[in-house]
């Protein structure tokens, strides 16, 4: 007998096995069926095809920006999952890191960490420093201050006008973080928050800021920088970046020409009118408003995703507008 065939009771008997047929009574009408054996299962399909792997994970460089080793993290999908990723690696506390600059370890606003990071982008961590208190005592309704914030609840300074009433106070610096105004703490606080704050402050009466300066290397001691206006947070087009998003999974895609000039018109406008800068901010803004057909759509596009915002008509018909020179051509 063959590996595969099924014995037939006559086999069995003459090798000597007994078989359940041997105990059944002969069939009684002619012409009945001899029992067959039973049907064995079909068998299993070959897998198909190579199994998939999951996508190779995207890991990035850091370093404190005051001086370390170099340091490895991958695996976050937001700002505050990238500080504790850092603080991991350099075991301190994520509340330690101010914020972080991309491929230069300076206090430069240019290279500040928006929303999103160049793959081949090394980041610098900024972590507490010295801390000082500055008495202001506003003499003109703006103070000359651009405030941000570093997504995880510390807004700084992220511009100083010059010849404004900051820019007279030699030991306020870009960079400085706002831990609080008259000894109330505003951390946890938007930048759109704090600078209201600012603004509200009476003219012609004092007030006092709590401020904590980045850690600094022995290079950068006595540096006061200031960030210019042109080109500021220019992104590079043709470069795949990872998009840190505060809801949702992180995605890698590549900056186009629009996004990037639309971006940077509308991070101009946040600046105008709500004294912030935010890169991130005005990304979000962007995406909500370049595929839709008129303001109203945009207007309820952008109150779905930023209604805490809570934005002026004219802020919103200039971004409008804004987006709309940019999509023709005319910027």
């Amino acid at each position: 007998m063959q590996n595969g065939e099924v014995m037939s009771p006559h086999d069995s008997k003459a090798s000597g096995h007994e078989t359940m047929e041997d105990h059944k009574a002969p069939c009684q009408n002619q012409g009945c069926a001899e029992p067959t054996a039973p049907l064995l299962p079909p068998p299993s399909p070959p897998p198909a095809g190579p199994p998939e792997y999951p996508r190779p994970r995207l890991v990035f460089h850091t370093q404190l920006a005051h001086g370390s080793p170099t340091g490895r993290i991958h695996g976050f999908t937001n700002v505050k999952e990238l500080y504790a990723k850092i603080a991991e690696v350099f075991n301190i506390s994520p509340s330690e890191i101010l914020f972080c600059t991309l491929n230069s370890h300076k206090v430069d606003m240019q290279k500040l960490l928006g929303g999103q990071i160049g793959l081949e982008d090394f980041i610098f961590a900024h972590v507490r420093g010295e801390t000082k208190e500055v008495e202001v005592t506003k003499t003109e309704d703006a103070l000359g201050l651009t405030i941000t914030d570093n997504g995880a609840g510390y807004a700084f300074i992220k511009r100083i006008k010059e010849g404004s009433t900051i820019d007279r106070l030699k030991a306020v610096c870009v960079g400085d973080h706002i831990e609080a105004i008259n000894d109330q703490s505003i951390v946890g606080c938007r930048h759109y928050e704090v600078a209201k704050m600012l603004k509200e402050q009476p003219r012609g009466l004092p007030f006092t800021l709590r401020l904590v300066e980045p850690k600094k290397a022995f290079d950068m001691i006595g540096m006061r920088t200031k960030a210019p206006k042109s080109n500021e947070g220019k992104l590079v087009n043709g470069r795949e970046t990872l998009r840190l998003r505060s809801k949702g999974a992180a995605t890698v895609q590549e900056v186009n020409e629009f996004e990037e000039q639309a971006t940077r018109k509308v991070d101009d406008l946040l600046e105008s009118y709500m004294g912030i800068r935010d890169l991130e901010l005005a990304t979000t803004i962007v995406e909500a408003g370049k595929d839709k057909k008129n303001p109203d759509d945009f207007a309820e596009a952008l109150d779905s995703v930023l209604g805490d915002f809570a934005f002026p008509d004219v802020f919103l018909f200039d971004v409008w507008g804004a987006i709309g020179d940019v999509k023709n051509g005319r910027i």
